[in-house]
């Protein structure tokens, strides 16, 4: 038992010491691209081809999409050396001790609503794929997730870059046989451009990395701090926008050239029809890959419960406390899951669109603060103290916040309610955008004429405490 308990991740929401860090900035490419490679984004390809995109329109659509996301989601990595903390209780320096659960609560739902859409894709794509029970694949699902989610950080790690190298053969040979011919299909029917199905891929392919921000820090707070953030960038920017951009290349393929409309059958029958079970082991290794994400979804579930718990009573969260805490996560998701109507999945979608539009101005807000206001430099151990120097509500934080979440209303479109101005842009859903921009000038305005020499003296005694 000691044996095992050792092998469980020691740390949960408090500091990473520099004698512990550990991992390179190109390590984060793998990772990361692995949590975009599955049937989820060969799916997404398939929205341009339903609107009358050629396959070039979508690919291009698809990639501006996903740079965009990625950049965004990487500027987050960079927090993690430099702070050694994960990502939302950060956010503490721009909203306040408590302040910070209003994003918090909602990354907690964004995280489990994720893992039952994932869940369920998987149970209902292998059950009428291969008639497995979808109950026991459910079970199968939550308890690799819980597993992974349990013995925490670096078993994620290895896991996640034993599955890369494991698939990208496979891949290869799939994509081979698309670009040589090899794969059948017939002639694309006449498409062409459409600028509101352009958009469309564009603020899919985007809004999809843009919700991995909540995540990446989580992922990234182990590494040195001398790790280059020029170097993470990069890796993780290209690590997300390969594997989507390829995905999506993959799926809007197999829609204008075979009429696919289901991923994953796509993704068998097409192996398949290369040789003899590639389309098998390609619907194992990309179940696998999801998997692994929901995995990471329940890590950094359970990271935000644990901020949430230390907000109202003040904890370091035990190995217990997080084993019993991530296999509570998965036994939500999987209760809600097994009980999932297909006609409930669009309820699910709606929701998933507007913790979307709830996470974007907190994104904006943690970014404007870290790059242009504080730059970097945080009392960290102020960060775990309700009389330190962030306070317990930040008007700042809250209010660019808030006001973020308004601007994004004309912007909306779900399927009970479309904004005035989507309306106008043919249902394109750009609020994210807005959500972005508009909160993080707002906050860099509100916090111009805010003193930030007087965070000083805290820092440096921040810093003493923590090389001690």
């Amino acid at each position: 038992m000691d044996k095992a308990e050792g092998l469980i991740e020691k740390h949960s929401i408090d500091y990473i010491p520099e004698h512990e860090r550990h991992g390179t900035a190109w390590k984060q490419g793998p990772f990361w691209f692995l949590a975009n490679f599955s049937f989820f984004s060969i799916a997404l390809g398939f929205i341009g081809a339903a609107q009358g995109l050629t396959l070039g329109w979508t690919v291009l659509g698809g990639a501006l999409g996903a740079l965009f996301g990625s950049l965004a989601m990487a500027f987050h990595a960079t927090q993690g050396p430099i702070l050694g903390l994960p990502q939302m209780i950060q956010s503490r320096a721009q909203f306040g001790y408590f302040g910070v659960l209003i994003p918090v609560v909602a990354t907690v739902f964004t995280f489990i609503g994720f893992s039952v859409l994932q869940t369920n894709v998987l149970q209902t794509g292998f059950s009428n794929l291969y008639g497995w029970n979808p109950v026991l694949i459910a079970v199968l699902v939550s308890a690799g997730a819980a597993i992974l989610s349990i013995f925490g950080h670096d078993w994620l790690h290895i896991a996640f870059r034993a599955l890369f190298w494991l698939s990208i053969p496979f891949y290869l040979i799939l994509t081979a046989a698309m670009m040589t011919g090899h794969l059948g299909g017939t002639a694309p029917a006449d498409g062409g451009f459409k600028a509101s199905a352009f958009m469309a891929v564009f603020a899919t392919a985007a809004s999809y990395n843009i919700t991995l921000a909540p995540d990446i820090a989580n992922f990234t707070r182990y590494l040195p701090t001398t790790t280059k953030s020029s170097h993470l960038v990069l890796a993780v920017v290209a690590g997300t926008c390969t594997a989507l951009v390829w995905l999506m290349a993959m799926g809007a393929w197999l829609a204008t050239r075979t009429g696919a409309t289901d991923a994953l059958v796509a993704l068998s029958d097409s192996g398949n029809y290369v040789f003899a079970n590639l389309g098998t082991v390609l619907a194992i290794l990309s179940a696998l890959a999801l998997v692994a994400t929901i995995g990471i979804n329940t890590y950094s579930a359970m990271l935000s419960v644990a901020t949430i718990v230390d907000c109202i009573r003040p904890t370091t969260p035990t190995r217990a406390m997080k084993s019993i805490t991530s296999i509570a996560i998965v036994v939500v998701s999987l209760l809600i899951s097994i009980n999932l109507g297909t006609d409930q999945l669009t309820k699910i979608n709606d929701l998933m669109v507007i913790l979307l539009y709830v996470l974007v101005p907190w994104s904006a807000v943690n970014l404007v603060d870290f790059f242009f206001v504080r730059k970097g430099h945080y009392a960290i151990t102020d960060i775990f103290k309700r009389d330190g120097i962030y306070g317990l509500w930040s008007w700042r934080g809250l209010s660019a916040y808030f006001i973020g979440l308004l601007v994004q209303i004309p912007f909306a479109v779900l399927s009970f309610y479309k904004g005035p101005i989507a309306e106008a842009l043919d249902g394109v859903d750009i609020a994210f955008i807005v959500g972005m921009i508009v909160p993080g000038l707002l906050y860099l305005w509100f916090c111009r004429g805010y003193n930030i020499a007087e965070e000083v003296p805290a820092i440096v005694h921040s810093d003493e405490v923590l090389e001690d």
